[in-house]
């Protein structure tokens, strides 16, 4: 009991806060911090209520809980629509930035990748033909894009594409309970094909056509799919590496997280979904596509950087 009364004391603390301040006096990291806390006291007071001579501790600790408990699941049912505008607009970009080193290294595999496939594929154009399929590489022989598909059923391609690019993350993200190496394995893959079909255009003279085409809805569905992937790498170092915690706890904690990263991510496919399937393959010049690119790439970096928000609340960064 003496071991754990500090951990009471902090608990108290935060949740005095609370009530004096709002739900706001806390910062992202007491937030979590309340969270766990509860959880870990909860579980003292029912080894507490097992020692008679524990009674008046217990009184105590069950009197915490409920103010702890009203702060942890009441307190975030108010506000509605109000409360998911605020979760993006202001939290998810923190949340971003202090998780940035896992989206950092999802973009590092998906690179090494795609750098790797790009040299395979020079030097073997069998490997391209394994990679892609033969279909694929016809279209690319005979100097066609793929995308006059697209451009005949658009709202339907539209859809689609959204659909796919969040089934993609969305596995990208899940694979990662196991133990990181699923997600890794989906970042490699995309990266690797990425880099075969660049290189299969650059020899056949397409490499303007093709990211043309790939600019105006990939600086934002990439950035999404590195964010999955580190989500998904999140997850896989929760299970491996828990620290002081229970393996099952550290993998709640880094998963809650990881969750938040991945929600934030489904405007942003919903956004590239519909550019690709109206704007990219469109017959619109190709210094327009890069410029479009460029400015939805900025408006992006702004978004997740804090930018938006004039750095306000910097003390909770």
């Amino acid at each position: 009991m003496e071991k754990r009364r500090p951990l009471w004391t902090r608990l108290e603390n935060l949740v005095d806060r609370v009530s004096r301040g709002g739900i706001s006096a806390l910062n992202h990291a007491e937030l979590q911090e309340l969270s766990l806390l509860y959880r870990q006291t909860a579980a003292d007071l029912a080894t507490v209520r097992e020692d008679a001579s524990g009674r008046a501790s217990a009184e105590y600790l069950n009197r915490l809980l409920g103010r702890a408990h009203n702060i942890v699941y009441s307190g975030s049912k108010r506000g509605g629509g109000r409360n998911v505008l605020q979760f993006y607009w202001e939290e998810y970009p923190r949340i971003f930035r202090e998780t940035f080193s896992y989206s950092f290294a999802a973009f590092t595999v998906f690179v090494v990748s795609a750098v790797a496939g790009m040299l395979v594929a020079m030097k073997d154009p069998g490997f391209v033909l394994h990679v892609i399929g033969p279909r694929m590489v016809e279209t690319i022989d005979r100097h066609e894009m793929w995308t006059h598909s697209i451009v005949a059923i658009k709202p339907v391609a539209a859809s689609e594409i959204m659909t796919n690019n969040l089934s993609v993350s969305f596995m990208t993200f899940a694979m990662g309970i196991t133990a990181g190496a699923g997600t890794l394995l989906m970042l490699a893959f995309n990266g690797l094909l990425i880099g075969v079909i660049g290189t299969a255009c650059w020899q056949a003279n397409m490499s303007l056509g093709l990211w043309s085409f790939v600019a105006p809805h990939g600086v934002l569905e990439l950035p999404a799919i590195f964010i999955a992937g580190g989500a998904g790498l999140m997850l896989g170092r929760g299970m491996l590496f828990p620290g002081i915690l229970p393996r099952m706890q550290s993998l709640v904690l880094a998963g809650n997280k990881a969750v938040k990263l991945v929600l934030g991510i489904i405007p942003l496919l919903i956004v590239a979904g519909t550019i690709e399937g109206f704007f990219s393959p469109s017959s619109l010049p190709v210094g327009l596509k890069f410029i479009f690119a460029a400015c939805m790439f900025a408006l992006l970096v702004a978004y997740l950087s804090g930018g938006f928000l004039g750095k306000q609340r910097t003390a909770t960064d």
